[in-house]
């Protein structure tokens, strides 16, 4: 280890970001609770949720019932829906497990032996505010922090020269911002947001260079701040607060350089750049490759900042063009990660906050569904080329091997080395974890 006087002294001696990057990495590592299956988390979060009938739990009796309305489907949602509405999309078998996928995903399909899908999940809202909540923070009410800042919490950063937890998001999701906050953990573990709707680095990140100031001036500049907190720390004791504050500094002065090259996909070749596509979201997935390839711990990517998947009308037409903006990108950085001897120790999620119903709302739609749902993983030390679970024969609650929203992000803080119950935080006189006072590591899914 190395005290913060030691880094300073080390930023005075004009060591430089590379070796200030060393020390400071050194420093900022954590002890696993046991021997972790992956080092880092990208998430693909398909916000307003995404239908799981049409993409990875088929249900034949769908279509053969579709217009009726069987007591099965007698289940309370966010609104009134009626009979049966047929699933247009047909399934084929992927893989050496012939793992059962929609042809409206058939590149994601062919990775089909990477992925691990779980078709029994299930949540305790169908109301998006407090089901994102439940999915990002593991509690429906806000104020929580997220699974990225539990995970910067408990294991620490890889990288000195960028965050350790990233969020990808088009547009400015203001309302979004509680899904990725550190709440009452140390600021240093919030979520970095980008909006990474242009190519430009300097266009993503606001004031990513001081034209005011140069590096030598910044760094005499943060120099100094350490050695002043030191003597206030040294005189009234530590201050949380302030040395998060501190930290970012530092981060984001170290991130002037880092950032340049981290974010820039033009640097890839044209090869690679046009396997994962063009738009937002693919360029989501190729930032997320560069940068869990360069150490950040958690990545999530937001397909959009609202909620796209929430089609309460128009439903299929609007899944159609989803799917098929969302197949390629997802299926090269799979591919990608393979290819680079990433993916064993990098676990990739997919899902929304929940699924939607079976049955149709206004004709042509369908409602949110919180009773069962589907979400794939891949890499990260879970079984591939399988499904875990199952739902009711019209896939709208979760019946068999039932995966609750605690269950998942217990077995995602196992495969990262961290023991759920284990990794808390003292606030306002309780501990507190991701999981709150329940979660089961779903030990089945993991190799």
């Amino acid at each position: 280890m190395f005290t913060r006087r030691e880094m300073i002294g080390a930023l005075g001696a004009g060591l430089g970001s590379v070796g200030l990057a060393s020390l400071l990495t050194q420093d900022a590592l954590a002890t696993p609770h046991h021997k972790p299956r992956a080092k880092r988390v990208i998430q693909l979060f398909m916000n307003g949720g995404p239908f799981q009938g049409d993409l990875f739990d088929p249900k034949p009796a769908v279509n053969k019932y579709a217009g009726q309305r069987p007591k099965a489907v007698e289940l309370r949602t966010e609104n009134k829906t009626g009979g049966l509405m047929a699933v247009p999309f047909a399934y084929k078998r992927y893989g050496k497990g012939g793992l059962e996928v929609s042809d409206l995903v058939p590149r994601i399909g062919a990775c089909a032996d990477d992925l691990c899908v779980i078709r029994s999940m299930h949540t305790d809202n169908p109301n998006h505010g407090p089901a994102l909540f439940l999915m990002n923070n593991g509690s429906m009410t806000p104020l929580r922090p997220s699974m990225g800042a539990w995970l910067s919490y408990g294991l620490g950063n890889e990288t000195a020269n960028l965050p350790a937890h990233i969020v990808l998001c088009p547009g400015r999701p203001v309302r979004f911002a509680e899904l990725w906050t550190s709440a009452f953990l140390p600021g240093q573990h919030q979520g970095t947001y980008i909006n990474h709707t242009s190519l430009d680095p300097q266009k993503l990140i606001p004031f990513l260079r001081n034209g005011n100031v140069s590096p030598e001036a910044q760094k005499r500049q943060i120099a100094l701040m350490r050695q002043l907190n030191e003597e206030r720390v040294a005189a009234n004791g530590a201050d949380a607060g302030l040395e998060s504050r501190l930290e970012a500094m530092e981060t984001a002065f170290r991130m002037q350089t880092s950032a340049t090259d981290a974010f820039d996909v033009r640097r890839e070749t044209t090869r690679v750049r046009e396997a994962y596509g063009d738009g937002s979201f693919a360029r989501g997935c190729l930032m997320a490759r560069r940068l869990s390839e360069r150490g950040v711990r958690f990545v999530q990517v937001y397909y959009g900042d609202g909620q796209p998947w929430d089609t309460h009308s128009g439903h299929n037409e609007t899944t159609k063009r989803l799917c098929q903006d969302i197949d390629r990108p997802i299926a090269a950085l799979l591919t990608d990660l393979k290819a680079r001897g990433l993916l064993d120790e990098t676990l990739v999620m997919w899902g929304g906050e929940f699924g939607r119903t079976p049955t149709s709302e206004s004709g042509n739609g369908r409602d949110h569904n919180h009773w069962g749902f589907t979400t794939w993983l891949a890499g990260g030390g879970v079984k591939g080329g399988m499904a875990y679970g199952a739902t009711d024969e019209f896939g709208f609650r979760a019946v068999e091997n039932k995966v609750h929203v605690h269950d998942l992000h217990a077995t995602v803080l196992h495969l990262m080395g961290l023991d759920h119950e284990k990794l808390t935080y003292r606030h306002a006189g309780r501990d507190f974890r991701l999981t709150d006072v329940s979660g089961r590591v779903v030990k089945e899914i993991i190799k």
